[in-house]
């Protein structure tokens, strides 16, 4: 169902040339007539109401219960510093971040992770933008549970792209669960635009796409 807030979030991210339409090829090879990048996002504004939205759905889901927030490089860096900020000013849920570095840093402090350093026992939450294959996250793991014996049991996403995964049936997100134990919540899916798309009107030449993208290479 597309709530005030998922056709807020949708619109947002349209305002900012995030979600984007026409023909593209995804990560995983895929053929896709929407494309999100948020690598788009790139003012001060944007990255405050971002943070908002994101943090709105960390305390609706799972409040504070959670130790650290983890944005894996490059772009869950900014994600999870826009959210953790939001969640302080918002919420007055005050929680530490940490990023990774791509290469290890052999001088100074070292080390690959940049911010807070995890400790056992930690439940650590992980802010990132999309999955559509897995990839990502995939590497992401043995850098955070390299780092310490935490837990990670809980992902927050901008959109779900409900994209089938590895596994014939399955999304990524689906994979990521049975592989990790890890709950991917997504301030919107592929369902949501589609329907914001129908309810919005003038997208008529668009819509067949999505429809024929939706039943070939989602699990809905």
């Amino acid at each position: 169902m597309l709530t005030r807030e998922k056709k807020q979030f949708i619109e947002f991210m349209m305002s900012a040339d995030v979600l984007r339409f026409g023909d593209f090829v995804t990560k995983s090879g895929r053929n896709t007539p929407y494309f999100i990048n948020t690598g788009n996002y790139k003012t001060g504004m944007q990255s405050s109401k971002l943070g908002e939205f994101y943090a709105g759905c960390i305390h609706q889901t799972i409040g504070d219960q959670f130790d650290a927030m983890f944005g894996p490089a490059y772009k869950g860096i900014p994600l999870a510093t826009s959210a953790a900020g939001a969640l302080a000013r918002n919420y007055g849920i005050d929680k530490p971040f940490f990023f990774n570095r791509k290469e290890a840093k052999d001088h100074g402090e070292g080390g690959s992770l940049v911010g807070y350093q995890p400790k056992d026992g930690d439940r650590v939450i992980i802010i990132e933008d999309v999955i559509t294959a897995g990839t990502a996250i995939r590497e992401t793991m043995p850098a955070l549970l390299g780092a310490a014996k935490v837990s990670v049991t809980d992902m927050f996403i901008s959109v779900n792209r409900c994209e089938v995964g590895k596994t014939p049936g399955k999304t990524a997100v689906m994979e990521v669960k049975e592989e990790f134990g890890i709950t991917v919540h997504s301030l919107v899916t592929v369902a949501d635009i589609h329907e914001y798309l129908q309810q919005a009107g003038g997208y008529q030449d668009l819509l067949p796409k999505m429809e024929a993208y939706m039943d070939t290479d989602c699990v809905l």
